[in-house]
């Protein structure tokens, strides 16, 4: 997700974790998705209005210095599952898929440091976000079940699951990625960040974020990042309605909205050396599973000859009628993928 948009003659890209792009003639299911609803709430099923009715137990956890938001559903003692979202996004971003796992596990979804209501910090690398995870883990009972937690992200969240999958096995059971893809190596990112400079309205360090001056002003910009249809609006303004928070007019006549993530977070995010940089970058010895959207830019990009950054023999798993966010497009029929996942492993010895 990411506020406004493009400058003229601005390149497409296939894919690219960053929350902001700059594609040109975006159609306008794209471009603002819930312009339609004004402001008011989409419709939604009853299962999505039985799933959010169970609200979680909302915590922070300190981590490095910092209070992490996490959200909790399920009693202690049963298995754990650990949720992390995408860039830009937020624990909420799982809190009508959560539910489906309550009964069985003792589930936990976290914002990473600069997102959600989770504090900013001065720089982040996967080093900190894999250490975070587990804080969370142990904090909210995740290992009190008997065995060590599975680890579920999305995203840029589904990187910082493979990155601590690869440098620390003995935290998890399993690992679940999805849609999961990388954006662009160090060389690329000084050029990047200077495109970005070019773009309107993308709050930089010497420029403050946008501030909206009502809730409907807001949600009229919020699209999905990479760009792509919202296929279920109620999901959609569910996730923009959680996204953003109160702060004061620039003129002091009162409040308006912003968006909760650290602005300059991309800048700050140390990637240099990460080894999922490295195509192929070996065994790994955590089980892991690759689920992905059919109409995803990611698997474009694979398709197009990016190399995949997977170890070889990676089972992956296609949700078809789906882009990239797949909890929005085909939430159903990912529980079910996830379902059939867990109940695979249940019977496992620990990992």
């Amino acid at each position: 997700m990411a506020e406004d948009v493009k400058p003229a003659g601005a390149p497409t890209e296939t894919y690219d974790d960053r929350p902001i792009h700059s594609d040109d003639q975006l159609p306008p299911e794209v471009q603002a998705p819930l312009a339609e609803f004004a402001g008011a709430e989409p419709p939604s099923p009853q299962w999505f209005k039985d799933a959010i009715a169970q609200a979680p137990e909302r915590v922070f956890v300190e981590s490095l210095g910092t209070k992490l938001e996490v959200l909790t559903w399920g009693e202690v003692g049963k298995p754990g599952l650990l949720f992390v979202h995408g860039n830009s996004a937020h624990a909420d971003w799982w809190s009508f898929i959560a539910p489906f796992f309550a009964e069985d596990y003792r589930v936990s979804s976290m914002s990473l440091a600069g997102m959600g209501a989770s504090d900013w910090r001065e720089r982040y690398s996967l080093t900190d976000f894999a250490d975070d995870a587990e804080a969370v883990a142990r904090a909210t009972g995740l290992y009190e079940g008997g065995r060590k937690p599975i680890y579920i992200g999305h995203s840029f969240g589904g990187g910082q699951v493979f990155f601590a999958a690869a440098t620390h096995p003995e935290r998890m059971h399993a690992a679940i990625l999805v849609d999961t893809g990388f954006g662009p190596p160090p060389e690329e990112l000084a050029k990047r960040q200077a495109q970005m400079e070019a773009v309107r309205n993308i709050p930089t360090a010497d420029r403050p974020a946008r501030i909206y001056p009502t809730l409907e002003a807001a949600l009229l910009r919020f699209r999905l990042m990479p760009p792509q249809p919202a296929e279920n609006a109620f999901i959609a303004d569910f996730i923009a309605r959680r996204s953003l928070k109160r702060v004061p007019l620039p003129d002091g006549s009162g409040e308006g909205w912003t968006w909760m993530f650290d602005p300059n977070m991309w800048a700050k995010l140390q990637r240099d050396g990460a080894m999922m940089r490295t195509p192929n970058p070996g065994p790994i010895a955590t089980p892991l599973v690759h689920i992905y959207g059919a109409k995803s830019r990611i698997i474009e990009h694979r398709k197009a000859g990016s190399p995949s950054p997977f170890p070889p023999g990676l089972i992956e798993i296609e949700i078809p009628d789906s882009h990239h966010h797949v909890m929005i497009d085909q939430p159903l029929a990912l529980v079910a993928t996830l379902r059939a996942l867990l109940a695979g492993w249940s019977a496992d010895g620990e990992a």
